[in-house]
């Protein structure tokens, strides 16, 4: 059965999941281009990262960063072995849950643009392509997505 639950950046099993896509955002993205959160920033009050695991085994990661009037998702990543078995979508639904129950208006994320895989997913929760937000730029290597928490986007 999958779970889905708060957890830590330093969690056993989590860490090494983030590392691993750390690891793929910097072998695929020139590093400017890379807006992960590292382990400590994962840490700060403003964040909410989930695990979603079976048993022990961890199999993905999601964030959410309270942002001044939005949230913002962060840290989407599934293992290898488990991509395609609904992970990133359970973690994404949690993630707007969270959102909702802040009282947040909107979500945000910046993804990479080959990141197709992504994009679908994204585009099939209700986000839509949108500029730059927050501290972003505009840049070659990066999409930015949003979506409306009103009641009819439910």
């Amino acid at each position: 059965m999958l779970i889905i639950e708060p957890t830590s950046p330093r969690a056993t099993g989590v860490q090494n999941l983030l590392e691993q896509s750390h690891a793929l955002m910097l072998s695929l993205f020139d590093p400017e281009s890379c807006h992960f959160l590292d382990l400590d920033a994962l840490e700060a009050d403003n964040i909410h990262l989930f695990a979603a695991r079976e048993g022990e085994q961890i199999l993905g990661t999601g964030a959410l960063a309270i942002k001044d009037g939005y949230g913002e998702v962060k840290s989407m990543f599934t293992a290898d072995a488990a991509r395609g078995k609904g992970i990133a979508a359970a973690l994404l639904r949690q993630i707007e849950d969270t959102a909702r129950e802040q009282e947040l208006t909107q979500l945000k994320l910046e993804t990479g643009d080959t990141l197709h895989a992504a994009h679908r997913l994204y585009e099939r929760h209700g986000f839509t392509f949108c500029g730059p937000f927050g501290d972003y730029k505009e840049a070659p290597e990066s999409l930015f997505m949003e979506k409306a928490l009103t009641d009819d986007s439910q």
